[in-house]
């Protein structure tokens, strides 16, 4: 029987609780068996110089989650060449998975730059995108596109970069963050 497996891809620099509350929420209303964390080293549209080592974002998302097996981390990129690109890393995951159906979670200001993306065709071809909303993006020309679905999961409005910001500013967003997470973070003197 083939599994439906959602890759959610991001930096989670760090991760918060947004991240959590949307794979939980596309998890329960979608046909989706489980979602995957995909840990990107470098997303080549980002800054990497705010970024985290690899293995402490991973770390965090890993104790964010390990007690939901509906959720698991996946570093396959830190073992592939720089900067990452999302439709090599499908490539692989298919290539190892051959039994699943991987589905590409993206918000709509995703969506709407996704022509920029390298490959994007061969992404529609061969996946299915499942699109959340973001405040002020309609997803531009390929929200109707026959590869793409729309799901109607809350706006969250938490962002990796307000956490920073806050930590560097010595904020206390405990409850933005899943309390394991928080605390190393806090501990290991992170963003500050």
């Amino acid at each position: 029987m083939r599994r439906k497996i959602g890759l959610f891809f991001g930096s989670f620099n760090p991760v918060h609780n947004g991240h959590l509350m949307l794979a939980n929420y596309i998890v329960e209303y979608t046909d989706l068996d489980s979602v995957w964390f995909v840990v990107s080293p470098q997303n080549p549209f980002k800054d990497k110089k705010s970024l985290l080592q690899d293995h402490h974002r991973r770390d965090m998302l890993e104790m964010a989650v390990k007690n939901d097996e509906r959720f698991e981390v996946c570093d396959i990129e830190f073992y592939m060449p720089k900067p990452s690109y999302t439709i090599d890393t499908l490539v692989r995951l298919s290539e190892r998975h051959p039994n699943t159906d991987f589905y590409l979670i993206c918000g709509m200001d995703n969506l709407a730059g996704f022509k920029k993306w390298k490959n994007y065709q061969l992404i529609l071809e061969n996946y299915h995108l499942l699109v959340y909303p973001r405040k002020n993006y309609d997803g531009g020309d390929l929200v109707n596109h026959k590869s793409v679905q729309v799901i109607d999961a809350p706006e969250i409005e938490i962002s990796s970069t307000f956490i920073r910001d806050a930590v560097a500013k010595n904020i206390d967003l405990r409850y933005f963050m899943p309390e394991v997470s928080y605390k190393y973070m806090i501990d290991m003197n992170f963003y500050r």
